[in-house]
């Protein structure tokens, strides 16, 4: 399962792509794009969260859907806000409704909770009660250029970001805790994650035992004799009637 954060701090442009500065989104679309390619034979969904927390898919095989529902997803489309807690307690819902031995979440914010019904900790104890692993990133450059009326000066447009909180989550349930501050340590975060978790396929081939092909053949032969014997018989029918 997928957890993408939609509060209004992802609208920040501190991320590079192609020479070109890019809201966190955007870069955040470009990679779990590619993410989800790559996971074709596993199933896959999408949770969007920010005042609440939302199922845009759920686990499907049919990424194509998940990635148009990503594709779709907008800033402040759900509130401004951050439900941490909120996504992994629908997240936990969601997967257990699965009879797997696999359960993962993938959840991806840029800062703190402050909205939703469900506090982290203690959606945090329902995910470790389910088995559920949490992968957790924190997305947001650390240094970056803004232009005020004092003129320009260095910020740092990730000081919300609350990486105790996604560490922890991590630790507890067997995941782990990731930092991207540009777009290629985001890239290279879902590459090590396609690593951490393999997807699982049927590698059981299976073969008879025995052979099974002098069955039809039997049958063949029987139905070649009935039907030369009813052959014979009508001819000789014909003939006698002649």
């Amino acid at each position: 399962m997928l957890a993408l954060d939609l509060s209004g701090s992802m609208e920040i442009a501190d991320m590079q792509h192609q020479g070109q500065s890019i809201n966190r989104l955007d870069a955040v679309k470009l990679v779990v794009s590619d993410f989800i390619k790559r996971r074709q034979g596993d199933r896959i969904g999408l949770i969007l969260f920010a005042d609440a927390a939302y199922q845009q898919t759920p686990l499907t095989f049919d990424l194509i859907t998940v990635q148009k529902m990503l594709d779709d997803s907008v800033l402040r489309l759900v509130g401004t806000r951050t439900a941490i807690g909120e996504a992994i307690g629908l997240a936990v819902k969601r997967l257990n409704t699965y009879e797997s031995s696999n359960k993962v979440l993938i959840l991806l914010s840029d800062g703190a909770n402050t909205a939703g019904n469900i506090q982290p900790l203690e959606a945090l104890q329902l995910a470790k009660a389910a088995g559920v692993k949490i992968h957790t990133v924190g997305v947001g450059a650390e240094q970056m250029m803004q232009q005020s009326v004092f003129g320009r000066r260095m910020i740092n447009p990730s000081q919300d970001l609350d990486e105790a909180l996604l560490t922890r989550l991590a630790s507890e349930t067997g995941g782990r805790y990731f930092r991207a501050r540009d777009l290629n340590e985001l890239n290279q975060i879902y590459q090590l994650i396609d690593q951490l978790e393999p997807i699982e396929r049927d590698s059981v081939t299976y073969r008879p035992q025995r052979s099974l092909l002098h069955w039809p053949l039997a049958l063949a032969l029987l139905l070649s004799f009935v039907l030369a014997a009813r052959n014979i018989y009508w001819r000789g029918v014909f003939k006698h009637a002649g």
